[in-house]
């Protein structure tokens, strides 16, 4: 793992240089300085204990920011603001979820006392509150009647908990991308009614990307819970799934089952995200105003009802390549033609938020033309993705 790490951070630094030139002297010491050890120890101090899992908005964050934002300093890179140094503010509302508990009550009497964390976890922007309710499935849990489709046609889910999958009825028909967002989908929900919506997943993870409705409270449980709460209609999750997908009509039903869930939960309107960026300014008097820009998005999902998700993979391994490339730019002899600037994103997580303000909020200081790399082992299906636009002449 960590000689394959060496040759992956060579290979972006380096990348179109073929192994038959000769490395040029400027390059030598910065490249003799890469060290996966480095990586591997940024990535553990990532994602330890000290900064909670990191959810944009919290404590933990600001922390783990204001770290980042010393090893930037330490390595003689110039900060994008010369008031508030490498720290790029922003407003990042977020939601403390101290605890949680759920049980379902089946036709036949028998109450289900869920686990949280295997059996079921609140969406890390749930509301505080405590209810009694009965639920529905509702498919998709999507109400788009001017694309035909409506999961919510035949139900009345009014002070009831909403049962969905994630997905869409037609994965090949773009129009349904806005409706398969957690936001549109939870604000659907609310619209009609409801007291929650709870997604049926193969397993529980967690989910900070959504905004806070007052009164609503939404969660994800379980396929193994969902098969008991649909055994009353002779289902199970994968069955139902497999039908919607191969229909692509509503497939949508009350349900005897109802549901206790209470959740404790401050909600923070004002608090503050950060993105970490600082920069090593181009040599060349013209090409200095171009300006590569290396980054990952440095957040995760914090602490849920007691649990914290630290996200070592998720995406402290890619924000310590980030950093082990910074560093490793510091230690150059002689600066690249080009300016490049080294950004640690917030709020990607609760959707881009914070890629999405640097984006319309680039510092002026440092770029005119913008060429960018992003490093980000994350994904909801487990895959790693890396996408680069800047070329090894972009580097130099």
């Amino acid at each position: 793992m960590i000689p394959l790490l060496k040759r992956l951070l060579i290979l972006i630094i380096l990348s179109g240089i073929s192994s038959a030139q000769e490395l040029k002297s400027s390059l030598q010491r910065a490249f003799d300085s890469i060290n996966p050890l480095d990586a591997y120890t940024y990535c553990k101090k990532i994602a330890s204990a000290e900064f909670e899992g990191r959810l944009t908005g919290s404590e933990g964050y600001e922390k783990a920011a204001r770290w980042a934002a010393d090893k930037f300093n330490e390595w003689g890179l110039k900060p994008i603001d010369d008031e508030h140094g490498y720290l790029q503010h922003y407003n990042a509302p977020f939601s403390s979820i101290h605890d949680a508990s759920m049980q379902m009550i089946l036709p036949s009497g028998d109450t289900l006392n869920l686990v949280t964390g295997d059996d079921f976890l609140p969406m890390g922007y749930c509301d505080n509150g405590s209810n009694k309710a009965h639920l529905v499935f509702a498919g998709w849990g999507i109400s788009a009647p001017h694309l035909d489709y409506d999961d919510y046609e035949l139900l009345n889910v009014k002070d009831k908990y909403v049962l969905c999958f994630r997905g869409t009825p037609d994965t090949k028909n773009a129009s349904f991308q806005f409706y398969d967002e957690h936001r549109t989908r939870m604000k659907t929900a609310f619209e009609k009614g409801a007291l929650g919506l709870f997604y049926i997943y193969p397993k529980v993870i967690a989910n900070p990307n959504g905004d806070h409705i007052e009164g609503f409270m939404p969660a994800i449980i379980s396929e193994k819970i969902a098969d008991k709460i649909f055994s009353e209609k002779n289902f199970n999750a994968a069955d139902l799934r497999k039908k919607l997908t191969a229909n692509k009509t509503p497939v949508s039903f009350g349900l005897q089952s109802s549901v206790r869930f209470s959740v404790n939960a401050d909600y923070y309107p004002d608090a503050a995200g950060y993105n970490i960026a600082g920069y090593i300014e181009g040599s060349d008097p013209e090409l200095k105003n171009d300006c590569v820009v290396i980054g990952g998005h440095f957040d995760h999902c914090g602490v849920i009802a007691g649990i914290t998700f630290p996200g070592a993979n998720d995406n402290g391994s890619g924000s310590a390549v980030v950093m082990e490339i910074d560093e490793t730019y510091s230690k150059l002899t002689e600066p690249p033609k080009r300016s490049v600037l080294f950004v640690l994103f917030g709020g990607e997580e609760k959707g881009l938020r914070g890629s999405s303000y640097f984006a319309d909020n680039f510092p002026g200081q440092s770029a005119q033309d913008q060429r960018a790399a992003e490093r980000s082992l994350d994904g909801e299906d487990g895959r790693q993705d890396y996408e680069s636009a800047a070329s090894s002449a972009a580097l130099e």
